[in-house]
């Protein structure tokens, strides 16, 4: 299967596990998919892969969904709920990054086989991590403070939804983009990739931003299953 296909398959499944969790879990449905997509999109976007034809990270999609998450929450439960996701998903990669490190620590015996393989992976945690923390808290708290800002501004009718929708995403992945990979893979890769990299992650997370919209109007008439909205 190519990339390009890989990458509207996985729009698909990440958006719709979106609702499928809201649905299934309410909003603490959407809390667990914000924490999943921030620690497996900080592994994701480790891999190097190319889609149509420039490079970029395998992360974009899942780490752009986490959008949706503080979109749908500040939508149904206000901008005190989406600062919660934003604060959860932040705390966890805290404690990821340090259970990480602590796990290589462990000296391993002669019937270790994955250490070394651990090593590779985990070791760039500590910088991937960093980068993101620093990229997820400014840019997640920016989209959260502009939905309800373009809320305000343009009132509460349902033909302005995806304005504030894309407007706040568009926005705020610009500034995670900039901070993540100038902090993650600056003098990492010659400097033509890095800016392949960063150029391209953003084309690809505004993408997933704009493919988003069907699925928070969605949202907007799902109710989560009896007694999972507590």
């Amino acid at each position: 299967m190519s990339n390009e296909l890989l990458f509207f398959l996985t729009v698909v499944i990440y958006l719709g596990c979106v609702l499928l969790f809201y649905r299934l879990f309410g909003k603490n449905g959407l809390f667990a998919f914000a924490i999943f997509g921030t620690l497996l999109g900080n592994i994701a976007v480790c891999k190097n892969i190319d889609l149509f034809g420039v490079a970029t990270t395998a992360g974009s999609v899942l780490y752009a969904s986490t959008f949706l998450v503080t979109d749908i929450l500040s939508e149904k439960y206000g901008k005190r709920d989406a600062s919660r996701a934003v604060a959860y998903s932040f705390a966890v990669m805290v404690l990821w990054m340090v259970g990480t490190q602590l796990i290589l620590w462990f000296t391993p015996n002669g019937n270790d086989t994955i250490d070394g393989s651990l090593r590779v992976v985990f070791g760039l945690v500590p910088r991937i991590t960093v980068a993101s923390l620093v990229g997820f808290i400014c840019s997640q708290n920016i989209d959260v403070f502009l939905y309800h800002f373009i809320w305000r501004k343009t009132g509460e009718g349902k033909g302005k939804l995806w304005l504030r929708n894309n407007g706040s995403t568009l926005l705020s992945q610009l500034v995670d983009t900039v901070l993540f990979t100038t902090l993650a893979f600056w003098g990492v890769y010659p400097r033509n990739v890095f800016i392949s990299i960063l150029l391209t992650t953003y084309l690809f997370k505004a993408v997933v931003a704009l493919l988003d919209t069907p699925f928070i109007y969605l949202a907007r008439h799902i109710a989560p299953m009896k007694g999972k909205d507590d």
